[in-house]
């Protein structure tokens, strides 16, 4: 096979499910990647389908079976599986044959709920949690108080928070205190930091939405299988504006 066509060693691992693409390019940079037995560094070595790859000592399985998972995160569980300290971790409550490696697509901080992806391919993942690829999040938010249209004027134009400026794809009144706010990149505590730029403070966050896969009725702490449409579904572009 000529060399150019092999992957590179992020792709690699991010094909095996280590990662997110991203976050393999930190293993190899920083050292925790080794081929038959040397420490590799350089991320875009190219890798041949049988090589002897390992990470952290643990050997890379590249015909590993992939994982789609639906989660209805419960509230007080975190989403990183990193956090030593953490009691409730949310991948805990996904059990597979073969005991897969899952990261998440993206967070839900622990104080929220509803709809979040797992699995344990990386290209997946990669392409759901780019900012670039406007995969379009929907959270249905009950507010300590029902905003009044210069409030909402204000989310929607955007809100500045610690010298960051935040700006919703859409904020709509739902009914009373609660809303539909629709986001494309999600940063950290992004909803709760808007609405307390307006003066009001979250009481409920639940996603609902990725793309235009619905959460639907699946139970708090409860997952599922996501079937080849509805992987696809999460990534559509062009009707999850239609799905609102």
């Amino acid at each position: 096979m000529n060399e150019s066509s092999l992957p590179n060693l992020t792709a690699f691992l991010s094909h095996a499910g280590v990662a997110s693409r991203r976050r393999c390019a930190e293993l190899v940079k920083t050292g925790h990647v080794m081929i038959s037995g040397k420490i590799v560094t350089d991320p875009s070595v190219r890798v041949q389908a049988d090589a002897d790859v390992t990470v952290d000592g643990r050997p890379v399985a590249t015909c590993e079976r992939k994982f789609y998972v639906m989660l209805n995160k419960p509230r007080g569980y975190v989403c990183t599986a990193a956090d030593r300290f953490a009691k409730l971790k949310a991948v805990d409550l996904i059990k597979l044959p073969g005991n897969p490696r899952l990261f998440s697509a993206g967070r839900l901080d622990k104080d929220s709920e509803g709809l979040i992806i797992f699995s344990n391919d990386g290209d997946y993942v990669n392409e759901l949690t780019h900012p670039s690829n406007e995969i379009l999040k929907r959270y249905e938010v009950e507010l300590s108080r029902r905003l009044d249209r210069k409030d909402l004027e204000q989310l929607r134009k955007g809100v500045v928070d610690s010298g960051e400026r935040l700006v919703p794809r859409a904020v709509e009144e739902i009914s009373g205190r609660t809303y539909l706010f629709v986001l494309n990149e999600g940063r950290k505590r992004e909803i709760r930091r808007m609405a307390s730029c307006v003066g009001a403070s979250v009481v409920v966050l639940k996603r609902v939405a990725v793309g235009s896969l619905e959460l639907g009725n699946l139970a708090p702490g409860k997952f599922r299988l996501l079937g080849e449409d509805e992987k696809k579904r999460s990534l559509d572009r062009e009707n999850q504006e239609k799905s609102r």
